[in-house]
């Protein structure tokens, strides 16, 4: 059920224009996401013969794609493949080709990635509205639209900004701009789906849409709070209107 925070403003009706959602954690399951980087993790161990246990190799890994965004200025954008294969390096002692391990990366993915249940759905029945339906996302860009391949909805969306097209990550203000005017939308006639205060809901909010937090922590930014995507129909269909 979708619950409007106490503390947001409150017209008597939104006609709404837009819903933008953002795509980990909102769209794909996290869960599965690194499920499937332990399975990588875990054939790499097997087929290179590498000197480590799959759970240290799975942290080593984990900790050098980790400190490859923590080391970037601001919200500066960096690819996440660059990252995972920044990765791979420090398994081995000698380097492993990335023809070695690039495709078993992808049918592993492939095989494994979910979306967050009820996802798919809502954003179906949300482009059979007079809706614009975007994607405001970190990803990417080739590998996010994969991934919305992958859950049948890519075309289901309007329009799709990533982080790789602007040259920078949620929440700066760049990334909202780019997403509104393809939209050509109201700020205040809009929805931005996300699992994270900072970067989802509060840069939404800063350029005068409406946050709708999933999981997201609480705070002033928030407009509204759902438990499961299907909530937002919720919100688009019963608001006052």
């Amino acid at each position: 059920m979708a619950e409007r925070d106490s503390s947001a403003s409150d017209p008597d009706c939104i006609e709404w224009e837009a819903v933008f959602w953002d795509i980990g954690g909102v769209i794909l399951d996290l869960e599965s996401v690194r499920e499937a980087h332990e399975a990588f993790i875990a054939t790499l161990v097997e087929r290179h013969d590498l000197e480590t246990t799959v759970e240290e190799a799975t942290a080593t890994w984990r900790s050098a794609v980790g400190n490859h965004f923590r080391e970037r200025e601001g919200t500066e954008f960096r690819a996440a493949r660059n990252a995972y294969e920044k990765g791979i390096d420090e398994l081995a002692a000698e380097p492993i080709p990335k023809r070695a391990w690039l495709s078993t990366f992808e049918d592993v993915v492939q095989s494994s990635i979910e979306p967050v249940p009820g996802a798919v759905e809502t954003i179906t029945a949300l482009a059979e509205r007079d809706l614009h339906v975007g994607v405001i996302s970190d990803v990417d860009d080739e590998e996010g639209k994969w991934m919305l391949s992958q859950f049948g909805v890519r075309e289901r969306f309007d329009s799709i900004t990533t982080s790789e097209e602007v040259g920078r990550t949620k929440p700066d203000p760049a990334m909202f701009e780019t997403a509104l005017e393809k939209a050509n939308v109201d700020p205040s006639r809009s929805l931005m789906i996300g699992d994270r205060y900072d970067h989802d809901v509060y840069g939404a909010d800063r350029m005068g849409m409406h946050g709708v937090a999933f999981g997201a922590d609480d705070g002033p930014a928030v407009a509204y709070r759902i438990e499961s995507p299907e909530d937002v129909l919720e919100i688009i269909d019963d608001d006052g209107c």
